[in-house]
């Protein structure tokens, strides 16, 4: 058996300039994809139960195979300027998240 542990890129966006945001989204998806990256959420409805801590305003959720496959994509030239246009046009808290381990069948 091999296991690997994924990892998520958890994101709360206030987005400040829905217009460039969209620019953002658009080109962001195929770099977050490259690295082997999937959206498991991207702003979809939200039920704030409790909010001791933090308000989100809008929640993304990525997964990502490892905690490097995560970080490479963040620190990778190709989202280097995508993300200039996300800071640009929102204010957002970022964390990277190590998940559960998980277990590959191999045949």
């Amino acid at each position: 058996m091999t296991f690997f542990k994924p990892a998520y890129i958890l994101l709360d966006t206030k987005i400040n300039d829905p217009i460039g945001f969209e620019d953002y989204k658009v080109a962001a998806k195929p770099i977050v994809e490259k690295f082997g990256g999937k959206y498991l959420t991207r702003g979809g409805k939200m039920n704030v139960v409790q909010k001791d801590l933090w308000a989100p305003e809008r929640i993304v959720l990525i997964q990502f195979p490892s905690m490097r496959a995560a970080h490479d994509f963040l620190d990778s030239p190709d989202y280097a300027t995508v993300k200039d246009i996300r800071l640009a046009s929102s204010n957002t808290t970022l964390m990277v998240l190590e998940g559960l381990a998980k277990v590959l069948i191999e045949n």
